[in-house]
């Protein structure tokens, strides 16, 4: 019980409290709490910085074709991540207040895009080291990525290649679409489908007009090749 002080203060509306003894002692164990959650939350948010920049690096790394520092970064960013669940998961308000998982699905789109674009199977959530909605919001985010590859294999005239990333592309796609959930539990997933939907639907336009180019091209050149072979028979007949 808080004792009151009432002296001449209190004239003038004013109440100096002095705490009681067993009231301290039990909001000790509420302040040490809320100490733990505060320590687990700094570690966890710089941990989850880290995870999120090594994962934007090791996907950097991925489309410029620097395979061995992809691999490292990935690990790198998937040890950061693991250091911040293991700090914060003592504390479900804390774990669960976003960043966390936003580091997650950071992480499980640089893995999935590192495998994707080596044309290798894509990892499920236990082996990337994810929860499921962070795998598959990582998975919608790997369309995007793939998109960017495609196109850096179309103007580098690789159009097999394109053509097996727009694969996985609707791949990928097909499965997010027989999520049907609500959204409360997949964290506003049905829009991230919807923009990978869109995402694919603009690569196939792309990469449909440049096989037609391309077609149209060697159309051109074997017809090229059969006026200047036509152009030599008659110039060898009239000799």
């Amino acid at each position: 019980m808080e004792r009151i002080a009432v002296g001449p203060a209190t004239a003038l509306g004013r109440l100096s409290v002095s705490p009681d003894g067993e009231l301290l002692a039990a909001s000790e164990p509420v302040r040490a709490r809320f100490e733990a959650r505060h320590d687990a939350r700094e570690i966890g948010l710089a941990a989850s910085r880290d995870a999120t920049r090594a994962a934007a690096s090791a996907i950097r790394a991925v489309h410029r074709d620097e395979l061995e520092r992809a691999e490292d970064l990935v690990e790198q960013a998937r040890g950061h991540l693991a250091t911040a669940v293991d700090a914060c998961e003592p504390h479900p308000t804390v774990r669960h207040a976003g960043f966390v998982t936003d580091a997650a699905k950071e992480v499980a789109e640089a893995v999935l895009t590192r495998a994707a674009v080596l044309e290798i199977v894509l990892p499920g959530p236990e082996e990337v080291g994810v929860d499921d909605v962070a795998w598959l919001h990582g998975l919608a985010e790997t369309v995007g990525e793939l998109r960017r590859a495609c196109l850096d294999r179309m103007r580098a005239g690789e159009l097999s290649t394109a053509e097996r990333l727009l694969d996985r592309m609707q791949e990928i796609l097909a499965v997010l679409v027989t999520i049907d959930v609500p959204d409360a539990l997949t964290r506003g997933l049905r829009r991230a489908t919807d923009g990978a939907r869109a995402i694919t639907e603009r690569t196939r336009g792309d990469l449909t007009t440049a096989v037609g180019q391309r077609a149209l091209r060697d159309a051109l050149e074997a017809h090229r090749h059969a006026l200047d072979r036509a152009t030599e028979a008659r110039s060898d007949t009239g000799r």
